[in-house]
Formats: C-alpha cells, sequence, structure tokens
C-alpha cells in the first residue's frame, strides 16, 4: 500500500497558477465565499480554501449567513455579490437550508463566476461532455489525483459510492468522459459491497465518517476518499476507515493530505480563469 499524497499532486498546479498570475495584468482575482450556517465540514473547507488561494496570493470575501435567514433576504443579498464586479469567482456551500429556494438560486448564478460548478449551465456541460464551463472543484480534482498516480482510465472499472451533485453525479460524468466504466451507488443501492469490491477504483463520496472498511476493497484496489467528516474528537477524517483499507489497497488517498489540497488548487486555477474571462478557454 502507498499513499496518494495530494500535496504532491497540487504541486504542478500550483506552480502554473504562480506563473500566470506573474503574467497577469489584472487586478488581484477575488474570490467569494458564501456560507449559510456553520456546519463543521464547510468550515474546514473553507479555512482551507482561504489559506490556499491567499498563499497563491489571491483574495478571499466572506459572505456568510445565519441559518435561519429568510429565501428572500438570502436571494437579495446573493444578487448584489452575483452582480459585484469586485468578486471574480464564487464558492457558494451546498445544500443550503431547505427555507432557501437552492434550485432558483443556481438558476439566477452567474456561471462565468460559478468556479464550483453548481450553476445550471456548467452543470449541463458537465453532463453534456461539453467543452468550456466549470466542473465542481473536487469532482475535478478526483481525476487530477488519479492522472498524477498515472493511472489509464480507458476500461477501469470504477465504482463511485454517493451520488450528490456536487461529487458522485458529476465525477461519475468525467470518468465516462475518459473511457471508465461506470458503477455510481447510493444508500439504496443492494449489495453494495460487492458493487465496491468488483472495482478497479473506488471513489468514496458518501459523507459518512470511516464507513467503507476492508471488506468493501479488493486486494490492490485503488481508493479516492473524498470524504471530509469531523469525528467525535474533533479529528478530520475520511468516509473510509483507513487502518483497514490501506491493508488492502495498493493506493489511497489519506484525509487529511488527500483530495482536499487538490481541490483546494483547482479552485484556485478556476478563480484565475473566471478572472481573466475565459470561461470557454
Amino acid at each position: 500500500m502507498a499513499d496518494l499524497l495530494g500535496t504532491e499532486a497540487a504541486k504542478a498546479i500550483q506552480e502554473k497558477i504562480r506563473t500566470e498570475l506573474s503574467e497577469y495584468e489584472g487586478r488581484t482575482p477575488c474570490l467569494g465565499i458564501v456560507r449559510v450556517g456553520e456546519r463543521p465540514d464547510d468550515l474546514a473547507y473553507e479555512k482551507s480554501a482561504v489559506k490556499r488561494i491567499e498563499s497563491l496570493g489571491m483574495a478571499v470575501r466572506k459572505f456568510t449567513f445565519a441559518e435561519d435567514v429568510t429565501d428572500a433576504e438570502f436571494k437579495e443579498e446573493f444578487r448584489h455579490i452575483n452582480n459585484d464586479p469586485g468578486v471574480d469567482g464564487i464558492l457558494m456551500f451546498s445544500p443550503l437550508p431547505k427555507n432557501i429556494d437552492e434550485k432558483k438560486v443556481l438558476s439566477i448564478m452567474n456561471p462565468e463566476k460559478d468556479i464550483d460548478g453548481l450553476s445550471l449551465t456548467n452543470q449541463a456541460l458537465v453532463y453534456s461532455g461539453g467543452p468550456g464551463g466549470f466542473a465542481p472543484c473536487t469532482a475535478e480534482a478526483v481525476i487530477r489525483m488519479i492522472d498524477f498516480a498515472g493511472i489509464d482510465l480507458t476500461g477501469k472499472k470504477v465504482t463511485v459510492v454517493g451520488r450528490g451533485k456536487v461529487i458522485g453525479k458529476p465525477v461519475s460524468m468525467l470518468l465516462i468522459g475518459r473511457n471508465a466504466t461506470v458503477t455510481l451507488c447510493h444508500s439504496k443501492t443492494k449489495d453494495l459491497r460487492e458493487e465496491c469490491r468488483a472495482a478497479d477504483i473506488l471513489v468514496v463520496a458518501m459523507g459518512r465518517a470511516r464507513m467503507i472498511d476492508a471488506s468493501y476493497v479488493s486486494e490492490g484496489a485503488v481508493v479516492i476518499d473524498v470524504g471530509i467528516n469531523v469525528d467525535e474528537e474533533g479529528n478530520l477524517c475520511g468516509d473510509t476507515d483507513y487502518e483497514s483499507v490501506s491493508k488492502v489497497a495498493s493506493l489511497i488517498t489519506p484525509v487529511p493530505r488527500g483530495v482536499g489540497s487538490v481541490t483546494t488548487t483547482v479552485l484556485a486555477q478556476h478563480l484565475l480563469r473566471a478572472a481573466k474571462g475565459n470561461l470557454c478557454g
């Protein structure tokens, strides 16, 4: 077993960003983070995103709202953020509370600022396999990690556990675009353990701390753990039981030091693209 470290995979992307920034003649790119409530996983990602963006010489503005904000209040403020020329890219944490009509918010979101691929336009581009637009950063980070490991996805059996619109669904589309054979599983899947064991590559994005143990993983499989959870002791952990899974997997992404660092680097790269007005680039 070997750890597939996101910190190493992210370095080449970061160097490219620094080079492009040094040649960029516009003002400092600015990320607007939109968060409602204080979910631990959102706070953890926000902290790492701010650290990454600022370390690369770009700026961050936070727009935070109480969980009980009304639908009307949130939409009014979101429109201001959406139309603010000083905000080049928007990272909005999803899902929004049930008191907010998220579909309506996404329908008005400017796709040129939607650098995490939530807007309807960007979703359509991902699902159609069309050029341009922004894929969700975490889904794209999974592909970047697999590329960094030197794995050719053509013909590989990939099981994705989790059907969320931020990771599960879009990463399945990106994998299919790379000629993988994809099985998308979820909480209602029968014989989930066997579906996972059939995979050459297992991508886990269930949002359940340490749910996947060694019994779900075939000998020599590659495991990409996308989970960000906080355990009872306040420590970050993934969706896999690292201690047991690492004994059978050939490669595994740890949490932390795994997909997260690549995700925030992809976010930074998307922000620079948005600032340059390069939606179709």
